[in-house]
């Protein structure tokens, strides 16, 4: 056992601790009951990707059963959501499971990251056929449709981003990736027109109109700029940002963590934050280039992927740069469902770095 933590990657491991103590740090300042709760769940993820990187899971990951039974497990799970859950904030997207409430769609990431690891280690050399396109498309199109209709426009454009990210590193022509682009289009219009809510098709164009209604549509953003805008180099301190403290800005928990990070500990926490999730996507990708073979590369370049996707729209919100979709930043953001299911791919990750023969 002492030689596998040996070969544990520590630097990634350090950079995510990082991460999870600074959201810690920011619960702690402005919600202790959400501090408490996430605790729990930063030490639950930490003792997965402990249990994980110990045990030899290379006979499962690969095998057809596994992955596809992953898989259709995160699709009946979005299934039932869509039946049994009840709407939070016009959404349908948490399964109550005895006390526990999950973001069921947080687990198909994880599931459609390894059912592609596997389906692109085995066909990228043949990925421009048109039956491979199709496959593929059809195995993110599934759990997409599911969870545009709760409706989750966020997780929808996470998922999308993936099954891209995982063309491009196939090497696919380039005509293929536009008519990929045309699809995502075609499903977005669809979306706007069928099942998006008010609400969030005014939070796309306030993104366009950043001065149109700042008391309603644009509130949240202003709030933020003014937020980070006023922290300064190094911030406020711990329990003195304005904006957080006094309620104006919403979501200081989750989709606005980085706003409310940064207005108590300045820019340099901010590049500080910054600087330990650049480490941990160098690490990840680093292991995916060493590894062995093509499943263990394309493991981590989808997870890495994934990871880039979370911070651009989080941090891209919190600064006007994107609307705001409800995407959390992995391993800071409050969340359980999300920091457990990111814990389950580091933890899938620190096994191929463990087992070079993976």
């Amino acid at each position: 056992m002492k030689a596998l933590w040996k070969k544990m990657d520590w630097p990634l491991l350090l950079a995510l601790a990082f991460l999870a103590l600074a959201g810690l740090l920011s619960l702690a300042s402005t919600n202790a009951a959400f501090f408490w709760q996430q605790l729990v769940w930063v030490s639950a993820g930490l003792a997965a990707i402990f249990a994980l990187s110990q045990i030899d899971l290379r006979p499962f990951l690969t095998a057809r059963w596994f992955y596809l039974g992953f898989f259709g497990a995160a699709i009946l799970l979005l299934v039932a959501t869509y039946f049994f859950a009840s709407p939070i904030r016009g959404a349908r997207s948490w399964l109550t499971l005895g006390g526990l409430k999950l973001q069921t769609s947080e687990l198909v990431k994880p599931a459609l990251i390894m059912l592609f690891a596997v389906f692109f280690s085995r066909r990228h050399v043949q990925i421009a056929r048109v039956r491979n396109l199709l496959v593929s498309f059809l195995y993110f199109a599934l759990p997409a449709f599911l969870i545009i209709i709760q409706p989750d426009l966020g997780t929808t454009m996470i998922l999308f981003g993936i099954w891209l990210s995982f063309l491009l590193v196939s090497g696919v022509r380039w005509r293929h990736l536009l008519a990929a682009l045309l699809i995502f289009a075609l499903i977005a219009a669809v979306a706007w027109i069928y099942f998006l809510k008010d609400y969030q098709k005014d939070r796309i164009l306030g993104l366009f109109f950043p001065e149109r209604d700042p008391l309603g549509i644009n509130y949240n953003v202003i709030q933020s700029k003014i937020a980070i805008g006023s922290a300064g180099f190094f911030g406020k301190g711990f329990g003195q940002g304005t904006q957080a403290q006094l309620g104006f800005l919403p979501e200081a928990q989750a989709d606005f963590i980085f706003a409310a990070f940064v207005e108590e500990w300045g820019m340099l926490g901010g590049l500080l934050v910054v600087g330990a999730f650049l480490l941990l996507i160098a690490r990840i990708v680093g292991i995916g280039f060493k590894s062995v073979n093509n499943f263990g590369a394309f493991a981590c370049l989808g997870t890495a992927a994934m990871f880039v996707l979370h911070f651009l729209f989080n941090v891209g919100s919190n600064l006007g740069f994107f609307p705001v979709v409800g995407v959390p930043f992995p391993f800071f953001s409050y969340g359980g469902s999300s920091f457990l299911t990111n814990a389950l791919l580091i933890g899938i990750i620190q096994q191929i770095k463990i087992r070079s023969s993976f």
